[in-house]
């Protein structure tokens, strides 16, 4: 494989809800401006929380579909296409080196680009061009098995490979409020906890946030849409400092922060 390209940045972007592909706000501009800067990247691996299965898969697929996986939106969201082409090569590669590192992992061949990949994309890299594949989550993963995820699929940064963790800052889908809703406390407390951590480069921390961070829980009932933070902060590498980009927090509790490793 070619190891001559820049090392492409690895990501955390916060998905919410799919409404965000048509209401982009304060994360979406702030996406477009990032995207700007990736001339150089070869392809995008997305770990979405809304591929689960029961062992790690890798989605090879070379013209992926893109997969409205969602119910009750307005209707001009299922009219939205994602083309961007898949990469059968380099997410063989990510296949190697997973086995490699010792995870039990398959190739899935047929599958599409779920909404917490094309969402994202669709604002940091709109002209859909650039190859785009996904690598699944364990149904069973926890925050270490995140970040050792993530540092499994690091190399891939050196061969071009952008690696986004999609997910949300915090989560908890019972407690939406209006669109216009000002910000519950609860959400802004955790995830004011989460950037502290993040730009302290507080491993620690954060692989025990359930326990230390205020509101975890309530932030997140299930950890599915924080672990993808995990896996881009252990897609980082230890020279490299977080950026954070900034997002709103809408419908009262979704917060849309995201973060970036490896831009400068």
């Amino acid at each position: 494989m070619n190891t001559t390209l820049p090392r492409a940045p690895a990501f955390f972007i916060s998905h919410g809800a799919p409404t965000f592909a048509l209401e982009p706000g304060q994360l979406g501009a702030n996406l477009r401006a990032l995207g700007q800067q990736l001339t150089a990247i070869k392809a995008v691996l997305v770990v979405s929380p809304h591929w689960q299965t029961r062992e790690l898969q890798v989605l090879t697929t070379a013209k992926p579909e893109t997969v409205h996986d969602f119910g009750g939106f307005p209707a001009a969201l299922y009219q939205l296409q994602y083309p961007a082409p898949g990469q059968p090569e380099l997410a063989r590669e990510a296949l190697r080196l997973l086995e490699q590192a010792g995870w039990s992992v398959t190739a899935d061949a047929n599958r599409g680009l779920d909404h917490g990949a094309w969402v994202p994309l669709f604002h940091l890299l709109p002209q859909a061009t650039v190859p785009v594949f996904q690598v699944s989550m364990p149904h069973r993963l926890d925050t270490a098995g995140a970040l050792a995820l993530g540092r499994a699929l690091a190399p891939l940064r050196d061969q071009g490979v952008l690696i986004v963790g999609s997910g949300s800052l915090t989560h908890n889908l019972y407690d939406l409020q209006a669109p216009a809703t000002p910000a519950v406390a609860y959400a802004v407390e955790f995830a004011h906890w989460i950037r502290q951590a993040v730009s302290r480069a507080d491993v620690a921390a954060l692989l025990d946030y359930r326990r230390l961070a205020p509101h975890a829980e309530r932030a997140h009932p299930t950890e599915e849409h924080l672990l993808p933070l995990l896996v881009a902060l252990g897609a980082s590498h230890e020279a490299e400092e977080a950026q954070a980009i900034a997002g709103d927090i809408t419908y009262g509790v979704l917060s849309m922060a995201s973060f970036a490793w490896g831009l400068n």
